[in-house]
């Protein structure tokens, strides 16, 4: 079995690679030469809602709150963001052991 700093390394690797290949919003990914850390400082709190259990919908409004609020990128419908949500609501987040 992995030590719990492991699984959580695995899990903020996960919640990574899903924004990378699933939301971008600033579209670098493309870009091979782009950091791959470029959304880590969301993936904490991603991580925070996924293991509380928050629902696609509440994920999908924090995202769209980041691209708004904090990317300065404008509104965008949380309907734009489900899909990406649901991508993250089912990595398995649980620390065994």
């Amino acid at each position: 079995m992995s030590s719990r700093k492991e699984q959580v390394q695995s899990i903020t690797d996960a919640i990574r690679q899903v924004l990378i290949r699933d939301w971008d919003p600033i579209g670098v990914m493309d870009d091979p030469e782009w950091p791959r850390d470029e959304y880590d400082l969301y993936v904490g709190a991603i991580y925070g809602h996924l293991a509380r259990g928050e629902s696609a919908e509440f994920i999908a409004k924090y995202l769209c709150s980041v691209e708004d609020h904090r990317m300065g990128l404008g509104p965008v419908p949380v309907s734009a963001r489900l899909s990406v949500a649901g991508a993250l609501k089912a990595l398995d987040v649980s620390l065994n052991g």
